[in-house]
């Protein structure tokens, strides 16, 4: 696949949201790519082969893969139901693994395989726990899976945001806190859409070729 801005076909993933999915894919048309929606729950073992399936036959063989499906639900350690814990390891960090594992086996050689971290993981904040260790856990199977795919070529890294200007973070936030948030930025604001984006073009493109095993914490200097 080549960038959609530049040429990439895109297969656009999504568990429930087809018409979020769908307005995805009509951005990237409207850029000149192609582009599109496949169902398919990462959190279920099946998911992934099947997203797979469909991406091959519609376009023919993967070269990038980005991990980028996700929940959060805040709480103290203390407060955490045991469903909170399963709900955040078979998305987070069970999804990114599958994605991982199945990229592993059908990406081409000099393929790419990204996935999405959270600057979480370094700042710790209270409420998040359980987000935070299944981002860890993200970053350790980077590091990993990029020194078994090397010899083929194959990069593995993932970017790891700071609070993202979207509905997923400003949901249920006040703007008191979200001041309080943007406090915490040397730069002065929140990261928007199109700053993660373009690291994730980056890692994508070929001028990366050299970048591996590596977590870029796209933040705005946060920490």
């Amino acid at each position: 696949m080549r960038r959609s801005r530049g040429g990439y076909v895109v297969a656009v993933n999504y568990a429930r949201d087809k018409a979020a999915a769908r307005r995805v894919v009509e951005d990237i048309e409207r850029a000149g790519g192609k582009a599109v929606a496949v169902q398919a729950d990462v959190g279920d073992p099946a998911g992934v082969p099947a997203l797979f399936d469909t991406a091959e036959a519609r376009f023919g063989p993967v070269d990038i893969l980005i991990n980028n499906a996700g929940m959060m639900r805040l709480s103290p350690v203390t407060d955490a139901t045991d469903a909170d814990f399963d709900d955040h390891c078979a998305i987070n960090l069970g999804g990114t693994f599958r994605g991982m594992r199945e990229g592993a086996r059908r990406l081409r050689d000099g393929g790419r395989i990204i996935s999405v971290s959270s600057s979480v993981v370094g700042l710790y904040q209270p409420g998040y726990g359980l987000y935070a260790a299944t981002k860890a856990g993200i970053e350790a199977l980077t590091h990993v899976l990029a020194k078994e795919l090397g010899p083929r070529g194959i990069t593995v890294n993932a970017i790891a945001p700071g609070p993202v200007e979207t509905d997923f973070f400003m949901r249920g936030k006040s703007e008191e806190l979200v001041a309080n948030i943007t406090r915490m930025i040397p730069l002065g604001r929140l990261d928007r859409p199109d700053d993660i984006a373009d690291a994730v073009a980056f890692l994508a493109g070929p001028e990366s070729g050299w970048v591996n095993g590596q977590i870029i914490r796209a933040n705005g200097g946060a920490v």
